[in-house]
């Protein structure tokens, strides 16, 4: 079973290039995985539906979470994937006919109808709560991209932004309400939580939270309304999503915790009031419908309110009624919608009031809606009369079976309410699709043979399984009998004799028919009432919501976010010394916490006073100065001060990368302030600046606090303690510091290097929002100079610049000093597994190498230094470092793990090789990538638009105007 849903991976991935290829006709390719899989649970499904075990198959996913990949192909399962994948295949072969050829956008919904199928199959299978989860936000999330197929119209935007919001709402709920089952259970897999079910207040809950997520999911009540929105969607999303899948989700969460929860609290009014409500409101809303796509939306959500009020009624009888409805209604559902899809595509309308002789004109497709129309009004010999005969046979009981009393018999009328109405709609959609009426006969376009097979074959299922209810009855018993007997046997038949059944279906169609015959009395009956009594909408109260949480929300950021970045990083800070720092005082002087281990004073520990009082001092005068460049260079102090005392408490590898990144930063800075004036502001030193100071030097005593605290008050031994026996015997190295990144906290290390990436390109986008980041150093390839030029001096790039602004002593000194960073930072990125280094501190000095490459002869020099686009080496150095990660799993071991070879060289002896190097090789590059970026945008490009006389028009005032000094005082 993993293994079909691995195929349908494998095939939506392909089935962009697929439609490049074959154009529509790729649907009929992509039909074949659904079909095969089809075939594959066709004959278990006959074997567990006939008393035997069910098929289970565990892929470990998360080990140390406790959660697998279980599937299990029961009764249950096993009737909803053969659903799932027969209706699918149709619908994605019906495709290869039903869109034009040479759409432009069937290359993605290929792909995302494909993913679809494969989702929902996943999501029926699915045993353990959580990939089960998985799989029904899948199919939120594709739904979304499927209902807005067509991004440029507003209704689809409007339509799958309600679906996405309604479903993902119900599906967060549920997904809390399965944390506490499996917190009441302590398992996670679903087949032991229904074996056994647990019970209490805390269940009770639970319950009720999953029933929101299967009511919003099947558009029941008050969640109804995204469904007829969605019809904005292609017509086979419908055919799919709304008639056989997606819906049916919600359904089947209901057919599977029945048999452990049908007697919870609350499920059984719950289920039964919102089921039938939502049957008769959606048959009312149908009956007024011209548009058939329309119509059958709220038909479907009648329909879905009659299935979930019959599959949770939870009696052995109800239970095989609606697991017999699920199957009647994919089929005859699915035609009506493939029905629209052909009529639409050949008369170019759906409008009811526009459609006529279309019996005549399309014979075969009359004959395929007919009969699936039969049989969604319960007529013989249809599947839907031996389903729905069943259903109210169920009902009849139902207050005996389930020990309701006469609230069974209410129940009982409403669903006869509701199945009048929907033999009125039904035969509206038969007669307004393929009846004569008095108006002009719209132009045909004669469908082909192909286009109208899928709903032939549905509605043919349909007739054939209407006559198969003595092979049916048995396979669908095999899923209610979990469920205690009741009054009756419930069986699937067309004749049980003259019983309350058989006299309540004459009574709904007679019913219906009348409704029908009296529509217009009816329609101006429905009118009068929706304009005087002025009943609530839910849609109109949903985007009330909506708008109000829009507006809450806008008035929240207006108060909360003020546009001030002091003010921001005031609160944070303040909270930071309050909250944390009132434990700190309490925690200060117990026994618990003691600082200072009675040692004498010495040395060191006077040269780290002399520096953090250096480091305090800089700081202080960093928030005094006027001066940019001086507050600049003094906030590099800190910086170095801060590295002087990583020295003296023996960690030369974070001294040697914070010297870099300082370094770095520093030119940086730089960089930018060229584009700024000299001095901050000409204002003078208000009394907020001082509360900002006293802000900042109260978190920073706070933080130091903090940290003398949590460090005298350790109970444990540091963990890293433990890294050194792991660091040498599988890192293959001496330096703990680089191993633990490359090796041990590879994945943290992975991760930030995806951060590094994208925050080099925010660089890049927030300087050229137009320029490309390659262009400069194309550019320079272009206009390099050839050997025979004169004018090369030192360093070709700096031919460019004015004499004023050339140093030929720094451009000797740059051409001398270039090739040895260079080299020392390679080193350094080889020599990290046992010397302080690695890739980061060599990809650094390679940055500081362009850096002085950059200044000494501008931005053409740096181009020639470095004549390759910035994105290339951010994107080779993070494929380097996955790739690093992947050749591990290919050859058996886990993914990142190191090999230590010892390989044997002439003249050098045994080399030792550690594989995680390559990791390193791929931070260098990323790294340097940055470099570049930085470099490119904050230097090349700054100096570029200098050159062709543009400004910044980003600038504040204060940065465009030069103050007095006598205001602006340094």
């Amino acid at each position: 079973m993993i293994g079909l849903l691995a195929l349908h991976l494998v095939a939506a991935a392909g089935a962009p290039a697929l439609t490049r290829l074959l154009d529509r006709r790729a649907f009929v390719v992509l039909a074949l995985v659904p079909a095969a899989s089809f075939l594959w649970l066709l004959p278990r499904t006959l074997d567990v539906t006939d008393g035997g075990a069910p098929v289970v198959e565990r892929w470990s996913w998360i080990p140390s979470l406790g959660v697998d990949v279980d599937l299990v192909l029961d009764p249950l399962t096993a009737i909803m994937s053969l659903v799932v994948t027969a209706v699918g295949a149709l619908v994605l072969l019906y495709c290869g006919w039903y869109f034009r050829h040479g759409d432009p956008e069937i290359w993605r919904f290929s792909g995302v109808l494909t993913a679809f199928a494969g989702a929902m199959l996943g999501l029926v299978l699915s045993d353990n709560m959580y990939v089960l989860f998985v799989f029904w936000e899948l199919t939120t999330v594709l739904s979304y991209l499927l209902i807005g197929h067509n991004p440029e119209r507003r209704a689809n935007r409007r339509a799958a932004m309600n679906a996405l919001l309604v479903t993902t709402f119900g599906g967060l709920s549920m997904l809390v309400g399965l944390f506490v089952l499996h917190a009441q259970t302590g398992t996670p897999r679903l087949s032991e939580v229904v074996a056994d079910p647990p019970s209490g207040p805390a269940v009770t809950a639970a319950v009720a939270l999953l029933l929101v997520g299967a009511l919003s999911k099947s558009a029941l009540a008050p969640f109804h309304f995204w469904l007829p929105g969605a019809m904005a969607a292609p017509t086979p999303v419908s055919a799919y999503l709304h008639a056989a899948a997606m819906v049916k989700a919600g359904v089947f969460l209901v057919l599977l915790m029945a048999p452990a929860f049908a007697d919870t609290p609350g499920w059984r009014p719950v289920l039964l009031t919102l089921g039938i409500v939502t049957m008769i409101i959606g048959g009312l809303r149908a009956l007024r419908q011209h548009d058939i796509k329309l119509l059958l939306a709220y038909g479907t959500v009648s329909q879905l309110g009659f299935l979930v009020a019959v599959a949770g009624a939870g009696t052995r009888a109800a239970a095989f009624a609606g697991l017999s409805l699920v199957l009647g209604h994919a089929l005859f559902k699915s035609t009506l919608f493939l029905v629209v899809g052909v009529v639409d595509r050949s008369v170019g309308t759906r409008d009811l009031r526009e459609l006529t002789g279309l019996a005549r004109s399309l014979p075969v497709l009359f004959v395929a809606t007919v009969l699936a129309a039969a049989s969604m009004a319960g007529l013989p010999p249809l599947l839907g009369f031996t389903t729905k005969e069943a259903a109210l046979a169920a009902f009849v009981d139902l207050g005996d079976d389930a020990g309701i009393g006469a609230w069974g018999t209410l129940a009982l009328a409403g669903l006869v309410v509701g199945s009048v109405l929907t033999v009125a709609y039904t035969a509206r959609f038969v007669w307004g699709t393929f009846g004569t009426k008095q108006v002009a006969t719209p132009t045909l376009n004669p469908p082909g043979a192909m286009f109208q097979a899928s709903p032939v074959v549905l509605s043919v299922l349909g007739l054939v399984a209407g006559f198969a209810g003595g092979a049916l009855t048995p396979r669908i018993e095999s899923y209610s009998d979990v469920f205690a007997e009741g009054a009756h046997a419930p069986v699937l038949t067309l004749w049980h004799g003259f019983t309350p059944a058989l006299w309540l279906s004459v009574v709904v169609v007679v019913g219906g028919l009348a409704l029908w015959l009296l529509r217009r009395p009816v329609a101006r009956l429905q009118t009068t009432l929706v304009e005087r009594l002025h009943l609530p909408d839910a849609e109109r109260s949903y985007h009330w919501i909506v708008r109000g949480v829009d507006r809450a929300s806008i008035e929240v950021t207006g108060f909360t976010q003020r546009g001030s970045l002091p003010l921001y990083l005031g609160i944070v800070l303040v909270v930071l010394v309050v909250v944390p720092g009132t434990a700190a005082v309490r925690a200060w002087g117990t026994p618990d916490v003691s600082v200072g281990d009675g040692s004498t004073f010495g040395p060191d520990d006077a040269l780290r006073v002399a520096t953090v009082a250096l480091v305090c001092a800089a700081a202080l005068l960093t928030v005094r100065s006027r001066r940019r460049l001086r507050a600049v260079l003094l906030l590099g102090v800190t910086g170095y001060g801060t590295a002087l005392l990583f020295v003296l408490h023996g960690a030369p590898d974070l001294a040697l990368t914070q010297v870099l990144v300082e370094t770095f930063a520093l030119v940086t800075f730089v960089l930018v302030l060229r584009r700024f004036t000299p001095f901050f502001s000409d204002r003078p030193f208000t009394v907020t600046r001082r509360v900002r100071i006293a802000i900042g030097a109260t978190a920073g005593i706070a933080v130091g606090a903090y940290a003398v605290v949590a460090a005298n008050a350790r109970t444990a031994s540091p963990i890293g303690r433990a890294f050194e026996g792991p660091a040498y015997e599988f890192g293959g190295g001496e330096n703990i510091v680089n191993i633990t990144l490359v090796d041990i906290r590879v994945w943290d290390t992975f991760g930030e290097l995806a951060v590094l990436v994208v925050a080099a390109t925010g660089i890049a986008s927030l300087i050229f929002l137009i320029t490309d980041r390659a262009q400069s150093h194309r550019e320079t390839r272009r206009a390099r100079p050839g050997p025979s030029d004169e004018r090369q001096g030192w360093l070709p790039g700096a031919v460019a610049l004015e004499d004023v602004r050339r140093s030929v002593v720094f451009e000797v000194v740059a051409r001398a000093v270039f090739p040895v960073l260079m080299i020392f930072s390679v080193d350094l990125m080889f020599t990290g597994h046992y010397t302080p280094g690695g890739g980061f501190a060599g990809g650094l000095v390679a940055g500081l190498a362009l850096a002085v490459r950059y200044l000494a002869g501008g931005r053409r020099e740096l181009d020639a230094a470095a004549p390759v686009d910035a994105g290339v080496v951010l994107g080779s150095g993070l494929a380097v470092a996955a790739l690093s990660g992947i050749v591990p799993v290919l050859v058996g071991a886990n993914t990142f793990q190191s090999g230590v070879f010892d390989i044997p060289v002439p003249l050098l002896g045994d080399v030792h090789v550690v594989t995680s190097v390559a990791f390193d090789v791929g931070v260098y590059l990323v790294v340097v990538g940055l470099a570049l970026d930085v470099l490119r945008s904050l230097g090349g490009g700054i100096d570029r638009h200098g050159e062709q006389g543009h400004t910044d028009s980003g600038l504040s005032e204060e940065c465009t105007s030069t103050p007095s000094r006598g205001g602006a005082p340094a």
